[in-house]
């Protein structure tokens, strides 16, 4: 009861209970940053679509998708889809899991058991979705007791289907396919999160419109994952509330308070 204010990182799961026991006590502010299905928005357009699929491989593979916000959906105009999904797919190819004490190691194991069998379990629904598998899927290295899965893509994916819409928090990549701007808006704000989002082209008009239309609280155009200190980290609807970083995070840990004095 004596505590003033509550600043959780993690799951939406825990996010939303949090904010149910800050209403049960003293009714403390809980300030949250939870979880995200991040869209990564890539036009024909895109200045170069080798970096774009470097970075679309970045984003869903480091630290073994075990990141809040990362490109777990991959939303690709339909002109290059193909193209694009297989430059992706080679590019994933640098982002296998092995030995943590191997220096040329870029992706380590799931946190846990749990964590590794509700990344499987995923992969079951997608393919039972109908989704089709291009990589990965599966987990490797057992023999060293580790607990790795391979960098995973799904491609024909649709958005209402469990993979595009659920948090996995692994190496799981859903490739959804656009025809225009509006339908790649639409597909991207549709979902409960809102936490990051990225847009590859080289028309700085569509960069601006699509950026504002996004529910996203942080938005990369032309890369993913920037950011700095000075800038704030954060998300919109179920991806939390309040920002990390900048001068906007001080708003967490202080009080407005209006003092009238009669002269």
């Amino acid at each position: 009861m004596d505590v003033d204010t509550l600043v959780f990182t993690g799951s939406t799961r825990i996010a939303k209970q949090l904010m149910i026991y800050a209403g049960e006590s003293n009714m403390k502010r809980v300030w949250l940053e939870a979880g995200g299905k991040s869209p990564n928005i890539v036009f024909e357009d895109a200045p170069d679509l080798d970096a774009a699929a470097e970075a679309a491989a970045s984003a869903i593979a480091f630290n073994q998708g075990e990141v809040c916000t990362a490109g777990s959906r991959l939303l690709v105009e339909a002109s290059i889809k193909n193209v694009f999904v297989s430059k992706v797919v080679e590019a994933l190819r640098t982002w296998q899991p092995g030995h943590p004490l191997d220096p040329e190691t870029q992706v380590g194991a799931m946190v846990d058991q749990q964590q590794l069998e509700t990344v499987l379990s995923y992969v079951e629904k997608g393919q039972a979705a109908g989704a089709a598998l291009l990589c990965g899927g599966k987990q490797i290295m057992e023999e060293t007791g580790g607990l790795f899965v391979a960098p995973t893509v799904f491609d024909n994916v649709n958005n209402e289907m469990t993979i595009a819409q659920e948090e996995i928090f692994g190496p799981v990549l859903s490739v959804i396919t656009f025809n225009s701007l509006e339908e790649a808006i639409a597909i991207a704000n549709d979902t409960d999160y809102g936490l990051a989002s990225a847009v590859w082209t080289s028309d700085i008009s569509k960069a601006h419109k699509t950026a504002k239309a996004l529910k996203t609280g942080m938005v990369w155009i032309n890369h993913y994952d920037g950011g700095d200190m000075t800038a704030p980290f954060g998300g919109y609807k179920q991806s939390g509330n309040g920002r990390d970083k900048s001068l906007h995070a001080f708003e967490k840990y202080t009080e407005v308070k209006a003092t009238w004095i009669a002269l």
